[in-house]
């Protein structure tokens, strides 16, 4: 297939596959690809076009650093977190929620956790635990793997769909197909989506809280991606327009709000579940027969679930995450025009790659075209996205396949944080050659 243009041989690429125990590039996790481009560059010298880990590209918001700092020096660190998390943290993420989605959820319904993995973890067995016979969850496809797997870890069973075929009105009897056998126990997204970028609208939303009331299903809304979709300004506190969210049309949501990648805090693993406050304070016996509790959602979710995993958050980084959702909230940050890059970088980058012959996969969302950011999707001729990921390994261009992400659609996807405008060339004269070598029938 491919000519004499490949910056890395394949019987090199093929060795150092081999040599990290990778049974199937094709198919390949986002940690495998990531070893594959680090020892491939080691070995030569040579940089790679790194489009596969979402880890943020930008600097950390020094005013979390500086909370952070004086955290720890207050002493406060020696003493265990409390479970429910810090009350200067649960208070500003109310606060933040109001100032940024015009929803209200009372303090002690905050929940901080660490990290998004942690939120929708506990939250998986939260879900599928509070009502006997209501233990399966439903994934609105294509979105983050390692939420699956934490499902595999769990032994809990799951149904996924590719929503590329079913925007707008066309979701309602997909989603009641799936959910009228009465044992969906919580439906997941992420919006903007993760791999796709693609937002779903509020019609959308709409159908999906009326029939996660009408099945009595709880919502788990990703939102690491917040208020990052920038075909429209979300960033003034108190003002619209908003990012749509199922929380205006169902009491039964548990929203995920990361620190990663909005405030590019990720090494410290910070993220809260918002859980709705009627859902928070609803009883169901089946958790109190369990764990010899309450019952009580919430207080289940937070000291008999959450505690045994993580045994709190760290002190210092809820302390850092709360200084920065109140600067949010008073103007002093502008979270989305520090993370408006990412924007930038992706139409380059497409522009790069729809000029040597590559296309956009999800193109739209229900009425509007795509928008840009930390995400897209690409697709190049015939070849399914186990063949585009291999070669473009060839080329120095690390990504993972579409198909691990429970997409239908034969492509893969692109991260643009760790591109640096110094490799924009590089990644045109990569794709010239790529194009070259896998000529397509225009």
């Amino acid at each position: 297939m491919a000519g004499d243009n490949k910056v890395f041989s394949r019987e090199l690429v093929s060795e150092t596959v081999k040599s990290l125990n990778i049974a199937d590039i094709g198919n390949a996790t986002i940690g495998e690809i990531l070893l594959v481009a680090s020892a491939l560059e080691r070995k030569t010298g040579i940089p790679f076009i790194r489009m596969d880990q979402g880890s943020p590209g930008l600097p950390p918001n020094r005013i979390g650093i500086e909370a952070e700092k004086a955290a720890l020096d207050s002493g406060i660190v020696s003493q265990y977190p409390a479970a429910a998390g810090v009350a200067e943290l649960k208070e500003q993420a109310s606060r933040f929620v109001k100032a940024f989605i015009d929803i209200d959820i009372s303090a002690r319904s905050c929940v901080p956790a660490t990290g998004g993995v942690a939120a929708s973890f506990a939250s998986f067995i939260a879900c599928t635990q509070r009502v006997r016979g209501k233990d399966k969850v439903l994934f609105i496809d294509p979105g983050f793997p390692i939420q699956k797997s934490q499902l595999k870890i769990l032994g809990i069973d799951w149904i996924s769909f590719d929503i590329h075929d079913f925007r707008g009105e066309k979701l309602r009897p997909k989603l009641e197909s799936m959910m009228s056998s009465g044992d969906i126990a919580a439906i997941v997204y992420s919006n903007p989506n993760n791999p796709a970028w693609i937002c779903l609208e509020e019609t959308e939303l709409r159908i999906i809280g009326e029939l996660a009331d009408r099945h009595d299903a709880v919502v788990m809304e990703d939102m690491a991606y917040f208020c990052m979709d920038f075909r429209q300004y979300l960033g003034e506190p108190y003002r619209p327009p908003y990012p749509p969210t199922v929380a205006r049309y169902t009491g039964n949501y548990i929203i995920m709000l990361s620190s990663s990648k909005i405030f590019s805090y990720a090494g410290q693993r910070m993220a809260l579940a918002c859980i709705s406050d009627s859902l928070f304070d609803r009883h169901y016996p089946d958790l109190a027969s369990r764990y010899g509790d309450s019952g009580i959602f919430g207080e289940t979710f937070i000291a008999s679930i959450l505690y045994m995993i993580t045994s709190g958050c760290t002190t210092s980084t809820q302390f850092a995450y709360a200084e920065m959702l109140k600067a949010a909230c008073e103007g002093r940050i502008d979270f989305v025009a520090d993370t408006a890059v990412y924007a930038e970088r992706a139409e380059k980058m497409k522009r790069i790659f729809l000029d040597n012959g590559f296309r956009i996969v999800y193109d739209m969302d229900a009425t509007r075209k795509v928008g840009d950011g930390f995400f897209f999707t690409l697709g190049y001729g015939n070849m399914t996205g186990g063949e585009l990921l291999k070669e473009l390994l060839y080329y120095g261009v690390s990504c993972i396949s579409l198909s691990t992400t429970g997409s239908r659609q034969d492509g893969i996807r692109a991260c643009t944080s760790r591109m640096r405008e110094d490799l924009y060339p590089v990644l045109r004269q990569r794709m010239e050659w790529f194009r070259q070598d896998h000529p397509t029938e225009d």
